[in-house]
């Protein structure tokens, strides 16, 4: 199945970037600071993708009134270590350039503040491959897990109708955000989302790597050609 979209909105952490364990790795950070018991990885690993001031009101021993230092001490270990420690997935790179050759606008709409994502974005070498990066700054909406009003800012700033466009995301809140505004969606396979959770929310496609989110979007040459430059690169790396 091949769709051409005119715009596409991605997330960012578990789709484009690979964290590599540098959120999971803050928040124990700021958990043990505050003398908060280490709740383990896999709970940890849930707080990728919602607003992270839900995911810590769900941690035992967190109290409503610690959250807002505990994300302040977070996020300046984040800063410190965190953006320089993630990657992004292989194959991503090369499909966005993939989807700018053939006309496509791409906007990155994440629950990070706007600030933050753009710095990651920056550090990472991808600011230059999107158009437009879209975050969750609005105070009325900053305790809610929806993404909706960030897939909505998008729509507005650049005058797009939902037909036009597709969301790219790797959790429910992603998808559910393109249901709200009647999107087409794709789930990306290779980010946080607990098994089934993706299907459970209505992902109009799914893809299990970067390389076949280029075939969906563009087409099975465009899938092979990447796959081809992945396994270029991983010869060369081999041999050097």
């Amino acid at each position: 199945m091949m769709i051409a979209p005119s715009a596409v909105l991605l997330d960012l952490d578990g789709t484009l970037v690979d964290p590599a364990g540098a959120i999971t790795s803050g928040i124990r950070h700021a958990l043990k600071q505050a003398d908060i018991p280490d709740p383990g990885e896999e709970k940890l690993r849930t707080l990728i993708g919602p607003p992270l001031v839900l995911g810590l009101a769900e941690i035992d021993g967190v109290e409503p009134h610690m959250i807002d230092e505990l994300i302040t001490v977070y996020r300046t270990e984040y800063a410190a270590t965190g953006m320089a420690d993630s990657r992004p997935y292989p194959g991503i790179r090369e499909v966005l350039a993939a989807l700018r050759a053939a006309g496509m606008d791409l906007y990155v709409a994440t629950a990070k503040p706007t600030k933050i994502a753009r710095q990651l974005l920056e550090i990472q070498g991808l600011t230059d491959a999107i158009d437009g990066i879209y975050g969750n700054d609005d105070e009325a909406n900053g305790h809610s897990a929806s993404k909706r009003h960030i897939v909505a800012a998008v729509l507005d700033a650049h005058g797009l109708e939902p037909e036009q466009c597709i969301m790219v995301g790797d959790r429910r809140y992603d998808i559910e955000a393109a249901n709200d505004h009647n999107m087409a969606s794709i789930g990306a396979g290779w980010g946080f989302a607990p098994p089934g959770e993706l299907e459970a929310a209505g992902a109009g496609a799914h893809a299990t790597d970067p390389a076949e989110l280029a075939g969906l979007l563009l087409g099975n040459a465009a899938e092979e050609t990447i796959r081809t430059q992945l396994t270029t690169n991983d010869n060369e790396g081999a041999r050097a």
